[in-house]
């Protein structure tokens, strides 16, 4: 998705990519925002392209709520943020939460929810109060490292010891059914730009190798990937 801007006006976020719609990162059709910059540096993370602090562009949070607004208007459900940790850049963060809350009452889709992605542990977060304003702006949250060593069917979850937290009513109401639903397989799904090729959700173990031996076996095959050192 196109995340050009012109000169930045107001808050800026230091973003990696931006697609959609997406559906396996969050209910129904959404808007995904992976943030650039991680510290954690979790092994085994699928998007080791993110961790750079000086990768990716800075996209203002005004071009990020103009394509949110976009998604509204053709139906989305939901913006997902990712990352990278967006908690490494919590005033941008909580600026875009903010004004996409306000634009989706605009849009008279107060049902369209905002789910965040946070390696941050709850203990951590409870240690923060500025992590706790920022999250707090979300309708849910799923917080804790990606331990490889703990694979999980949980929908939406990479490891086993990630938490689901909803907040709001809305996120009540739209999460907690999937509180400890397990998906039957891998909820997948894959994005062809002009010069990559996109994976988005959370895979099983051995999922990406599998998808790139078939990928190879159909004579496609990748100058790099980012879920190998």
């Amino acid at each position: 998705m196109d995340v050009k801007d012109g000169p930045p006006d107001g808050p800026v976020l230091r973003v990696s990519q931006v697609l959609g719609p997406i559906t396996a990162l969050g209910p129904g059709r959404r808007l995904g925002v992976w943030v650039q910059g991680c510290p954690l540096a979790c092994a085994g993370c699928m998007s080791r392209q993110t961790w750079d602090p000086a990768g990716g562009q800075d996209v203002s949070v005004e071009r990020l709520v103009r394509l949110w607004s976009r998604g509204l208007a053709d139906g989305y459900d939901g913006l997902t943020v990712s990352g990278g940790e967006p908690l490494e850049q919590p005033e941008a963060l909580g600026a875009l939460l903010a004004a996409a809350d306000r634009s989706r009452h605009e849009a008279d889709r107060p049902d369209a929810d905002l789910l965040v992605y946070t390696g941050w542990e709850d203990a951590e977060v409870a240690a923060s109060p500025r992590a706790q304003a920022v999250l707090g702006l979300a309708d849910a949250v799923i917080t804790g490292r990606y331990r490889a060593g703990e694979p999980t069917r949980l929908v939406w979850r990479g490891s086993a010891n990630q938490n689901l937290n909803p907040q709001t009513p809305l996120g009540h109401r739209r999460y907690a059914p999937h509180l400890r639903r397990r998906a039957e397989r891998p909820d997948v799904q894959v994005r062809v730009t002009e010069d990559a090729v996109h994976i988005v959700g959370v895979p099983m173990p051995g999922e990406l190798g599998r998808l790139e031996r078939e990928w190879a076996a159909r004579g496609v095959t990748f100058r790099e990937n980012t879920w190998r050192p």
